[in-house]
């Protein structure tokens, strides 16, 4: 056995130990949601990869009862804020207060200083709140007068949006968007799922999520995943799905480059690596494969991608085309 074959199978039962608690976590939020394992999934590599998420679906898919199962599994700091048109940025990162008493003025800090940050209905506020939102979560710091704050660790933003509603909403631009490690896309459950459902929340009975884990161990398996080993072969890979969003013809998929106006950029390439890297970590491995990629890459690459009028005209989804691209772009 080679340094590297050694490295990856100590690492590997290093991590088989370590990340014991997701499947903690999972267990305890299956108590409360039915169906939904993506969701799921998702946001628990966006919390290992230190990323944030944007959660998009109709009301009333647990979008919202989702993020606060996760905080409650894990039991750090939580602020939920719920945006609406009149909001100002100070109401997310705080502002400076004035004391008559001390004839002085003091940071009074904003809900944005917690661990974990529910975003609900971002599209509902201005630009000027988004931005601020945005920006914390880029620099992981907020200016308040003189003085600069670092946020919390671990810092996570998950975002919810409605994306049939256009009245009263704010759309986020889409470098805006692009901040978000992840787009996430919730869908109806099945008929057996509404059922289940249906038969857990019409008793009476209140479930909440019970404190299954720490914010240190969160903070431990994050230090893990990036030891997690990834093969040169792989990363070519990554680079290679991410250079078919931008020039489809080098891979065969001279169909594409009408329907896309902008391709993934570098971040894209970042987000698949660190995403990978997490997903292996959820399988108690402690090395990437393709499909480690593949799992995540969806979720990366959908909102990075920019549909030209003409896919428009034709109906055709940044989803799609990555299909497409994942389809024709040869993996290792």
């Amino acid at each position: 056995m080679n340094p590297v074959e050694e490295t990856i199978t100590e690492l590997t039962r290093q991590i088989e130990q370590e990340s014991r608690f997701l499947d903690d976590i999972r267990q305890e939020m299956g108590r409360l949601i039915v169906g939904q394992p993506e969701l799921i999934e998702g946001l628990l590599v966006a919390l290992l990869a230190d990323g944030h998420a944007l959660l998009e679906g109709v009301p009333g898919l647990a979008k919202t009862m989702t993020a606060c199962a996760l905080t409650q599994c894990i039991g750090g700091a939580f602020q939920r804020i719920q945006f609406t048109p009149d909001l100002l940025p100070g109401d997310i990162t705080g502002t400076m207060i004035y004391n008559e008493k001390e004839h002085e003025f003091y940071a009074k800090l904003g809900p944005i200083f917690a661990n974990f940050v529910l975003a609900d209905e971002i599209n509902r506020a201005p630009a000027k709140v988004q931005s601020a939102l945005l920006e914390a979560m880029q620099e992981r710091q907020v200016t308040i007068g003189e003085q600069t704050y670092p946020l919390p660790k671990p810092f996570l933003v998950l975002a919810t949006q409605n994306p049939i509603e256009q009245e009263g909403t704010y759309p986020l631009p889409e470098a805006q968007v692009d901040r978000f490690m992840f787009k996430i896309k919730i869908t109806y459950p099945s008929k057996e799922e509404e059922l289940h459902i249906l038969q857990r929340w019409t008793t009476g009975e209140q479930i909440v999520a019970r404190d299954v884990c720490s914010v240190e161990q969160v903070l431990r398996a994050r230090e893990l995943v990036n030891a997690v080993y990834v093969d040169e072969k792989v990363q070519r890979y990554i680079v290679d799905l991410v250079f078919a969003t931008r020039e489809p013809a080098q891979y065969d998929l001279d169909a594409l480059a009408p329907l896309i106006e902008y391709g993934a950029s570098p971040r894209a390439s970042i987000y698949l690596t660190l995403g990978a890297k997490a997903h292996a970590f959820t399988q108690h491995r402690g090395y990437v494969t393709p499909d480690d990629v593949l799992a995540v890459g969806m979720d990366v690459l959908r909102h990075r991608v920019i549909c030209s009028y003409e896919a428009e005209a034709q109906e055709i989804t940044s989803d799609d085309i990555v299909q497409t691209i994942f389809r024709g772009v040869e993996i290792p």
